[in-house]
C-alpha cells in the first residue's frame, strides 16, 4: 500500500512525525509538505511562481508552496504510481466547523480527493498538543479500516481527536460540521517604523455546536468523524434564482 502524507504545519511539525512514526509498517510512506506554516492557506495553488521540492534529513520532502500543491506535485509531478490513501495532518488545533473552509489540512486531504484517492484530514483538537500520539493511534485504525473495508467511492473524511490519553476517549462519532460565531475583530498595531499593520483576528466561538455536531462529539471526549463533499452548489435556491432572474 502506498500512503502520502501532508500537513499545513510544515515539514518540521511534530504532528507530522507523530503521523508517519504511528503509520509505519502499514506500507510505503510518502511524505510531501510546505516547507514553512501554511495554516490558513485552504485550497489555494500557487501559479505565478516555480515550486521546488527539496528533502529534509529524515527524508521528507518539502515544497516551496501550499498544501494544495505539496498534494498536486506529488500526485501527478513526482510519484511513479499513485497514493492508495492520503493523510493530511496530524494538525496542531482542531478544523471544526467553518474552520473547514480555511484549513490548509483539510485542503490537503480535499485535493487527494478530487483526484479520486480516499483522502482524510486529522487534528488533535488542542494547542496544548499533549496527545499527538493518541491522534497517530487513530489515524493507524482509519487507514487499517479503509484498506480492509474500502469505500465504494472516493471519500473524504475530517477527524478530530480530543487532547486526551488513548485510554480516556469515549469513543468516536460520525458528525455534522457545526457552525461558528464571526471571527474576532482584526487588530491594527504599528511597526518599529511607523507603518500600520493589521491581524487577522481569531475565530469566534462556537454557534451551532449542539448534539450531532463535531464540536459537540469533541467537547464529550469523543472522536469526531465528518464526511465532506465538496459540491457548494445551494441546491435549494435554485428554483427561487429561476423565478428571481425571469422577473
Amino acid at each position: 500500500m502506498r500512503i502520502l502524507l501532508s500537513n499545513d504545519d510544515g515539514y518540521y511539525a511534530p504532528g507530522l512525525a507523530a503521523l508517519a512514526a504511528a503509520l509505519e509498517g502499514l506500507g510505503d510512506i510518502s511524505v510531501f509538505a510546505p516547507e514553512r506554516n501554511r495554516s490558513g492557506a485552504s485550497n489555494s495553488l500557487t501559479l505565478d511562481r516555480p515550486l521546488y521540492l527539496r528533502r529534509a534529513a529524515n527524508g521528507f520532502g518539502y515544497v516551496t508552496g501550499t498544501p494544495t500543491d505539496c498534494v498536486h506535485l506529488a500526485v501527478t509531478g513526482v510519484m511513479e504510481q499513485h497514493p492508495d490513501i492520503i493523510v493530511s495532518g496530524i494538525n496542531y488545533g482542531a478544523n471544526m466547523g467553518d474552520d473547514t473552509l480555511y484549513s490548509g489540512t483539510v485542503a490537503a486531504a480535499t485535493e487527494g480527493y478530487l483526484l479520486g484517492i480516499p483522502s482524510v484530514a486529522i487534528s488533535l483538537a488542542s494547542f496544548e498538543g499533549k496527545n499527538f500520539a493518541t491522534a497517530g493511534k487513530i489515524a493507524r485504525e482509519f487507514v487499517e479500516r479503509l484498506t480492509k473495508v474500502p469505500f465504494a467511492e472516493p471519500v473524504l473524511l475530517n477527524i478530530n481527536v480530543p487532547d486526551l490519553p488513548f485510554e480516556a476517549l469515549r469513543g468516536t462519532k460520525v458528525t455534522r460540521l457545526g457552525r461558528r460565531h464571526k471571527s474576532e475583530m482584526a487588530t491594527k498595531t504599528k511597526t518599529p517604523r511607523g507603518e500600520t499593520v493589521y491581524w487577522i483576528g481569531a475565530a469566534g466561538a462556537a454557534a451551532d455546536a449542539g448534539e450531532g455536531t463535531d464540536f459537540h462529539a469533541v467537547e464529550a471526549g469523543f472522536v469526531s468523524v465528518t464526511p465532506l463533499q465538496i459540491d457548494l452548489t445551494h441546491t435549494a435556491q435554485m428554483a427561487g434564482l429561476t423565478s428571481w432572474m425571469g422577473k
